[in-house]
């Protein structure tokens, strides 16, 4: 049994629910950031990274920086483009133009190849977008939190390197490492950037990222500064470099208790392959998503191709509205989120499955929430037709 109080199971697209090891983590007694202890952590840390990105190759450069995910997007724009370069930025949902309006930020021009809601922009259309114009990087939200879309990687990577070989792939994994299959060397991405605190499990303030060989080239070659002092690669590489090799380095000050929470949960991910932990949230999906259509419901993501397996984003029966439903959900004993797209942010509510409620045998959040769902509909008035 869990140590933490009780409380509803919180099954939004993260955070998400904590192991209590990892939250025990999180207590540990002060420490030097400089000190022997802590740098072994950290080292140790950066190097699980690798294999949860599944990289060995020694040229790529995991980062782990005290931000939330936003924190990515600032490292991707003030590092890896320059102002007046052109970036294709792939829109499946709210944070494709999040991710374009940092770009903005930095004087970067930003094209957003958008598609339906629910669905994502296809092959052949990347690939006219490609040959049109020359772009310094793709960016690709892998899944996209708001709409519970996936988008296939593998194919993507392997098109833009046939295509435009100079062009870097760069993927918003905020939501899918630790969740979704992510082959780092193998489909030859160039960035994967993500977050402490959904499918990794540990609690949220940690920017998490990897980065190719060809990518650091990329920074060390560009012709102009980074345009921001604390997300700039030239202060945060020789230390992430330092760190991993065991030596104390310093430039902003981390958190030792988050990087120790961070160490406990991949400690536990490795534990059992990947192929498992992949397998057992696309089981959970199914299961969830069969639930949804047996209930008379619809998913945002109507393709099961295009459909998420850490998360579920359902649009509601016409009658039934999220400020009435979520409040009994809770009640109930279960946390979902509302929508977030813009255009139908009221139609549709967000299931989260990720993490420890996902693998731990022990919990029943996943049962729980399916059946908490089918009541507080029928409480809404909802009978399916």
């Amino acid at each position: 049994m869990s140590s933490q109080p009780s409380h509803p199971a919180l099954l939004i697209p993260g955070p998400i629910e904590f192991d209590d090891a990892v939250l025990q983590s999180m207590s540990h007694y002060s420490e030097s950031h400089v000190g022997a202890p802590f740098v072994a952590t950290f080292g140790e840390t950066l190097s699980m990274l690798r294999k949860l990105f599944q990289t060995t190759d020694p040229s790529s450069q995991p980062f782990v920086i005290s931000g939330s995910g936003t924190l990515g997007w600032d490292l991707v724009a003030a590092n890896l483009a320059e102002p007046g370069d052109n970036v294709l930025v792939l829109h499946t949902g709210y944070f494709a133009d999040s991710f374009a309006d940092c770009f903005e930020t930095y004087g970067v021009k930003a094209t957003q190849l958008k598609a339906p809601i629910g669905s994502r922009p296809q092959l052949p259309e990347i690939e006219k977008a490609l040959k049109e114009k020359s772009y310094k990087l793709l960016t690709v939200t892998h899944v996209d939190t708001s709409t519970g879309v996936l988008s296939e990687l593998k194919a993507l990577s392997e098109l833009v390197h046939r295509v435009s070989p100079e062009t870097l792939v760069i993927v918003d994994g905020v939501c899918s490492v630790g969740c979704e299959e992510i082959e780092f060397d193998k489909w030859q991405l160039d960035g994967v950037i993500t977050a402490s605190q959904k499918a990794i499990g540990c609690p949220a303030g940690l920017s998490i990222s990897m980065y190719s060989g060809r990518t650091i080239k990329a920074f060390q070659n560009r012709k102009t500064s980074p345009g921001s002092y604390f997300a700039s690669f030239k202060n945060w590489l020789p230390i992430m470099q330092n760190y991993e090799a065991k030596k104390a380095s310093y430039f902003a000050t981390p958190s030792p208790q988050l990087i120790h929470a961070l160490h406990t949960s991949l400690t536990q991910i490795l534990s059992k392959p990947l192929s498992e932990r992949f397998a057992a949230h696309r089981e959970t999906s199914q299961k969830i998503k069969k639930a949804v259509t047996d209930l008379g419901l619809k998913q945002l993501a109507s393709d099961p191709a295009d459909q998420a397996n850490g998360m579920t984003a359902i649009y509601l029966p016409e009658n039934v509205k999220a400020p009435e439903l979520l409040p009994n959900l809770m009640k109930k004993g279960v946390i979902f989120a509302g929508g977030l797209h813009k255009e139908i942010a009221a139609k549709y509510i967000r299931f989260g499955h990720m993490g420890v409620s996902v693998t731990d045998p022990k919990r029943d959040d996943i049962d729980r929430a399916i059946k908490a769902l089918e009541t507080s509909l029928s409480d809404a008035g909802y009978q399916k037709a």
